[in-house]
């Protein structure tokens, strides 16, 4: 089979498509022929050696995919060859085969095309574990996010208002705000010209966000943190803004507030199979009543990785991008 491989960390001319060893699944195992990948910031930093795949994962770059099962290894059961799936992975979506642990498999959702599908296991999961499982976001409350235009916050949104929460969002152009409201964003914040502390207390009567979840990282912590409402929780997925931060502690116990940071790719099978089950349950069947859909910018070969990679980096895109295997 062919793969995206990273012979040396480096920009997006790092990424190589050429001919590797066909992966063969093991116990517990599934292995998929691939349909499409989509392109997320974690695979950036790998490419640029900042991020190495969990021991025994895949070398090669992607986090989700879409496609066919291929193959069954043994022990697996509820699968069939031929299936149209998706997949959250720990690595190797850039790739036309892959093997996925069977915890990890979800099905195509109802209405939604095979290619389309690979925007959503990693978005999917890290929103719904995040935001419900973590933070527990509820009916009526509010939640801010930030980059809402990008394929975590496009997904963000609507399963926040799926649930009946309020929605704000910061995003960085009158038209990527404007693609946020089409998804049922309420408050719309440019963070190029506005202060998202001082609209968010606005929009909510000074009470402030009850959850917030944060791409940024340092940058943004001690604003986040003025911005939560009391027993607010903020859940940090990213570092885009720095890895270190100060923290106003008294501001913190004077809210009654709760911070929170998590990873979804090492975590344990176990961990990953209960987030994909509860996924499965609470999320898919929204798809069926086109409460919620994939949003997606823009599809290319798999083999122009690196145009996909440069067009992420850049920001000039939103929802996600699919690499599509020959």
């Amino acid at each position: 089979m062919h793969a995206i491989t990273i012979p040396e960390p480096g920009g997006p001319e790092a990424l190589v498509w050429t001919e590797v060893p066909d992966p063969q699944p093991g116990e517990g195992e599934v292995l998929v022929e691939v349909a499409a990948s989509a392109v997320n910031r974690a695979d950036i930093m790998q490419r640029q050696g900042f991020y190495d795949p969990p021991p025994g994962a895949s070398p090669y770059p992607g986090l989700e995919c879409s496609g066919r099962v291929a193959a069954l290894g043994s022990g697996v059961s509820g699968w069939a060859v031929g299936d149209e799936v998706c997949a959250l992975l720990a690595g190797g979506g850039y790739a036309e085969k892959v093997v996925v642990p069977a915890g990890q498999l979800l099905p195509v959702p109802q209405g939604v095309g095979l290619t389309s599908a690979a925007a959503l296991p990693e978005v999917v999961c890290t929103v719904w574990s995040n935001v419900f499982m973590v933070a527990h976001l509820r009916p009526g409350e509010t939640l801010l996010v930030h980059g809402g235009s990008s394929g975590i916050g496009t997904m963000a949104i609507q399963l926040a208002k799926a649930v009946g929460a309020k929605v704000a969002v910061t995003a960085g152009s009158k038209e990527k705000l404007e693609r946020c409201a089409e998804l049922g964003a309420d408050v719309l914040i440019n963070y190029r010209e506005q202060d998202f502390v001082a609209e968010v207390k606005e929009a909510t009567g000074g009470a402030g966000a009850d959850v917030i979840l944060d791409n940024m990282g340092a940058k943004y912590l001690d604003r986040n943190v003025q911005a939560l409402a009391v027993n607010g929780r903020l859940a940090i997925i990213g570092m885009q803004g720095g890895r270190k931060g100060e923290l106003n502690i008294g501001t913190l116990l004077a809210k009654r507030a709760a911070v929170s940071a998590t990873s979804l790719r090492a975590r344990p099978l176990e961990e990953k199979a209960a987030i994909v089950a509860a996924v499965r349950e609470h999320v898919w069947p929204l798809f069926t009543g086109g409460h919620v859909r994939p949003v997606v910018d823009r599809e290319m070969p798999m083999s122009e990785a690196a145009e996909g990679h440069r067009v992420v980096e850049e920001s000039g895109h939103i929802g996600k991008v699919l690499l599509v295997a020959p």
